[in-house]
């Protein structure tokens, strides 16, 4: 049976409601782009696979979630299943930008005692000309919350594989470091039907092989 993803990562959008979070997804899992977007009424689920490396593929299971305050008991409650989270605002709106620390210091706190790995999305690049949250400043707080910092655009299809990309390698890196690893009970991170074990520095080590189990 050939399997279809070695490892599945599930990743949750985090922000402020209008921010685009639901663009980014849809032009990442879709390749479509609308200027009409619905509210998040609660919690909307995409995927999409990623060849992280030769041989190893990766399937993202990713969670939109709503910004809206009337929405946070809903979502806060899959923040402790996920293993990454895109810290999503608006470069034309400052207040989202100023709720970002808020953001992660409540994911940070529902999912003690475990991490998850963030990085951090200036969106809508695009809308250059009124911009209100410089690259410095983004920068800066990306630098202060020890994170990685992309600036996207779905409208223009401008860095939204590059910053889904880079989180997934940063997990996947983590992973082979043995920071991260599959867990009971636990939905961040799901081992495939014939995983790659990874094992620090013992990648290339030749395993004996095992009498096949019945699992009917």
């Amino acid at each position: 049976m050939d399997i279809l993803w070695q490892y599945q990562f599930r990743i949750i959008l985090l922000g402020d409601s209008t921010v685009g979070k639901s663009s980014l997804l849809k032009r990442f899992t879709d390749g479509i782009y609308s200027d009409i977007a619905d509210p998040t009424v609660g919690v909307d689920f995409y995927a999409r696979s990623l060849d992280i490396e030769p041989g190893i593929k990766i399937k993202l299971q990713l969670w939109d979630t709503a910004g809206q305050e009337r929405f946070r008991s809903i979502t806060t409650s899959y923040y402790r299943n996920s293993v990454g989270g895109l810290l999503v605002f608006d470069l034309t709106n400052h207040k989202t930008f100023d709720h970002v620390r808020e953001w992660h210091k409540e994911v940070s706190e529902h999912i003690l005692p475990h991490n998850m790995v963030y990085i951090l999305i200036g969106h809508k690049s695009d809308l250059n000309k009124d911009r209100k949250v410089t690259r410095d400043e983004a920068e800066q707080l990306a630098a202060e919350m020890g994170i990685r910092y992309v600036e996207t655009s779905a409208k223009c299809n401008s860095n939204v594989d590059r910053a889904f990309e880079l989180l997934s390698r940063d997990i996947y890196e983590l992973m082979k470091m043995g920071e991260i690893t599959t867990r009971d009970g636990w939905d961040g991170v799901k081992s495939g039907l014939t995983t790659r074990v990874l094992y620090p520095g013992e990648e290339d080590i030749e395993v004996e092989p095992r009498e096949k189990s019945c699992n009917c």
